[in-house]
């Protein structure tokens, strides 16, 4: 049986996602839905879609399609996902999942009564190097583990473009921020590789005052750019994340963590990708060395495309959808990552903002 996909979003969603969904045996893009009648239909055309939607709740009702991807703001995404779950459409939702905490529980709820498949796009943990370093930990390379840091720092706005297409990340009410944002995807790689964080201290601030673009316009940003947290998980790991999208010469990616075994560190220049993602492991008494990533990681022979394709999310965003494909045709494996994970993510992220306003731990248990 063909499952039928609709994209709702023409930029991310058909640059990215599109050719993810297209790699996969069994499945086919039918439909892709903007805001209006004239820009989904020029899209149906320049994608090659069949059906042009500009209205997201007919694309939801819509008995000839199984899956909804939904990749456009989290604001205007809460609506989208309720109709598709409404519907009895399996889901693939943008990061972060949703707009604050009381819309992801809203999600969460929706999810668990309707009995269908729904992930979210925090595809970093199929990254080739993510997967063999998950496969190390279950081997407990690191043995007991004890500390490590995260950094998340990216430049998008210290020289802005007028055409980035997400300068609208500094609108407050849209339900983003450095931590919101680039804090999700490093919260879903860290509880992936972790496991569960029992309480967490944090800073969320905005240090960037100003975005000032090269023809002399000005933009005073109302979202938060910079956030530092302490998390400590139920394993004892105590763990310092730390992301920006306001960083002087971004360093990207580093998660750097040790046990009483042994240390590894995964980096990468910018957002973490499966081409240069790297990976440095090393024993106690040895040194950090390169890892190798099998090829069983960055090939898979059931999808149409591999580790080294353009554009580069398109390949673990292919597992995480193959994956998905599977539980909807009843595999055991469970989906991943499902919204349970995402839950475990907002959680945190509200115990991160509480914590940054009242200024103390919070443990996890306080968020229900």
């Amino acid at each position: 049986m063909t499952l039928r996909v609709g994209i709702i979003s023409a930029n991310w969603g058909a640059f990215a996602h599109l050719p993810a969904w297209r790699s996969l045996p069994g499945v086919e893009v039918v439909g892709i839905c903007t805001s209006r009648r004239e820009t989904a239909e020029a899209a149906a055309k320049k994608f090659n879609v069949a059906r042009p939607f500009w209205n997201a709740e007919d694309m939801a009702a819509d008995p000839g399609i199984d899956i909804v991807d939904c990749g456009t703001r989290p604001n205007l995404r809460h609506a989208m996902v309720l109709a598709a779950l409404r519907h009895g459409k399996h889901v693939y939702n943008g990061i972060p999942c949703a707009a604050n905490i009381d819309q992801a529980r809203e999600l969460r709820d929706a999810w668990k009564t309707s009995g269908k498949v729904a992930i979210v796009d925090a595809f970093s943990q199929w990254l080739p190097a993510h997967q063999r370093l998950r496969e190390m930990i279950d081997q407990d390379f690191l043995g007991r583990p004890l500390g490590g840091s995260c950094f998340f720092n990216l430049s998008l706005f210290n020289n802005p473009s007028p055409y980035f297409p997400y300068n609208w990340f500094a609108q407050a009410g849209q339900g983003v921020s450095a931590m919101r944002n680039l804090g999700s995807h490093a919260l879903h790689m860290l509880v992936f590789l972790f496991g569960e964080i029992e309480e967490l201290t944090a800073s969320d601030n905005r240090v960037l005052e100003e975005w000032r673009f090269a023809d002399g316009k000005i933009i005073a940003p109302e979202t938060n750019d910079y956030a530092c947290l302490i998390l400590r998980f139920r394993s004892g790991l105590v763990l310092q994340l730390q992301v920006s999208w306001s960083a002087t010469l971004g360093s990207g990616w580093l998660l750097d963590a040790f046990g009483t075994r042994g240390r590894f560190i995964s980096k990468a220049p910018s957002f973490p990708t499966s081409r240069d993602t790297t990976l440095q492991a090393g024993s106690l008494g040895g040194s950090l060395q390169p890892v190798e990533i099998p090829a069983r990681f960055t090939q898979a022979p059931d999808i149409g495309i591999t580790a080294d394709v353009d554009p580069q999310p398109a390949y673990p965003m292919a597992l995480s959808m193959r994956r998905m494909i599977e539980v909807i045709r009843g595999g055991r494996q469970p989906a991943a990552p499902d919204f349970d994970q995402a839950w475990t993510v907002e959680r945190v992220l509200e115990a991160a903002r509480r914590s940054s306003a009242e200024r103390r731990w919070v443990r996890l248990e306080e968020i229900a």
